[in-house]
């Protein structure tokens, strides 16, 4: 790391707050960090971040006069916003965290490891990887879907979806390895990552990389188009309005 990491902490509670100042301290070696300032309510946090840029702000949720949801939307409009780690002795605030695209949800007492990991994703947050997409990175901002489950927030990276398929109100996330629920929306996505993913389907958008192909499918007294994925045996289902996507690609492979 060719500069500390930048942390402002915020705890309505001093012994919670000098606690986390100690583990962080123990980190150190491990993590090289700074901690920027420290504040015991939202409106402090807010003012002192002017005063004090941060890469990372770990934030309390329960607090008074102002949560720290409330604390991490108003981050949310500013230019260059802190990424937040939110630290809490209650796990039903996955859903809110989410909403306000949080890095990770730590459950207190916090471990060691456990902040060294959400700590660690920070900084894939700001490095994403080469295999990564550095055009979403610069374009949309993002280059990782935040996903809550089971009282954790979990980044998923963008270049790692293979699909995003919309289901009842969620949308099923499929990488190589496992299925992600993910509360959004497919038509903003589509806007969002119109260049990473194409839709096929009006409930189904597939990344471009992970197309292996497209086979004709007989059934039904009619045949019917499916896209053949790499690494993946599921077969999606290409629909009639879309079957566009089948020449734009052919024409692609043929031109490369």
């Amino acid at each position: 790391m060719s500069n500390p990491l930048r942390i402002f902490l915020v705890d309505d509670e001093l012994p919670a707050l000098n606690r986390l100042q100690d583990i962080l301290a123990d980190c150190q070696h491990e993590f090289p960090h700074v901690v920027v300032g420290t504040a015991t309510n939202g409106m402090t946090t807010l003012s002192q971040l002017v005063e004090h840029p941060a890469d990372v702000i770990i934030l309390d949720i329960q607090m008074p006069q102002m949560s720290g949801i409330e604390v991490a939307r108003k981050l949310l409009e500013l230019p260059h916003p802190p990424a937040v780690i939110f630290a809490t002795a209650f796990e039903d605030y996955g859903v809110a965290a989410f909403d306000v695209r949080a890095v990770d949800y730590l459950l207190k007492p916090i471990r060691h490891d456990r902040l060294l990991v959400a700590l660690h994703r920070v900084l894939d947050l700001q490095q994403p990887r080469a295999s990564g997409i550095r055009q979403d990175a610069d374009e949309h901002g993002r280059t990782h879907f935040t996903v809550s489950e089971r009282g954790r927030v979990h980044l998923v990276p963008v270049a790692d979806a293979c699909y995003l398929k919309a289901e009842q109100k969620y949308i099923t996330l499929r990488t190589r390895e496992r299925e992600y629920l993910l509360e959004d929306s497919l038509t903003r996505l589509e806007e969002e990552f119109a260049d990473r993913f194409v839709r096929i389907h009006r409930n189904c958008l597939v990344a471009r990389e992970a197309v292996a192909g497209f086979e004709r499918v007989p059934g039904g007294g009619e045949s019917h188009w499916v896209v053949l994925l790499r690494d993946l045996p599921e077969r999606l289902a290409v629909s009639r309005r879309q079957q566009h996507v089948i020449k734009e690609f052919r024409a692609h492979f043929h031109d490369g």
